[in-house]
């Protein structure tokens, strides 16, 4: 007697980012193994998803701040500029003069 293998037909389901946030809400309202089960889902799949959200947004936030910082050097090196030109001028001006 040869056994058959049974086919798997069970594909993964994609869910829409949309439906991840409002699946993340309602999990911090009413729990994530309560939401897991009204939602038809594990619950490990919600605690997934609310790392990566919480990675997403630590990622936003290191972002703004390496965009403040950027902002604020290109600040600076354009004051150091107009200082060196104001340096320079002076030099040259002094050259002259010292003829």
């Amino acid at each position: 007697m040869a056994r058959q293998a049974a086919p798997m037909t069970k594909s993964r389901t994609r869910y829409t980012q949309t439906y991840k946030d409002e699946a993340l809400a309602l999990a911090d309202r009413m729990g994530v193994a309560a939401a897991a089960r009204e939602l038809g889902i594990q619950a490990s799949e919600l605690y997934q998803w609310r790392t990566k959200a919480q990675h997403q947004q630590s990622l936003s936030e290191r972002e703004r701040t390496l965009a403040e910082e950027n902002a604020r050097l290109k600040r600076q090196l354009a004051e150091k500029s107009e200082e060196l030109e104001i340096a320079k001028k002076a030099a040259v001006y002094s050259a002259k003069s010292l003829k």
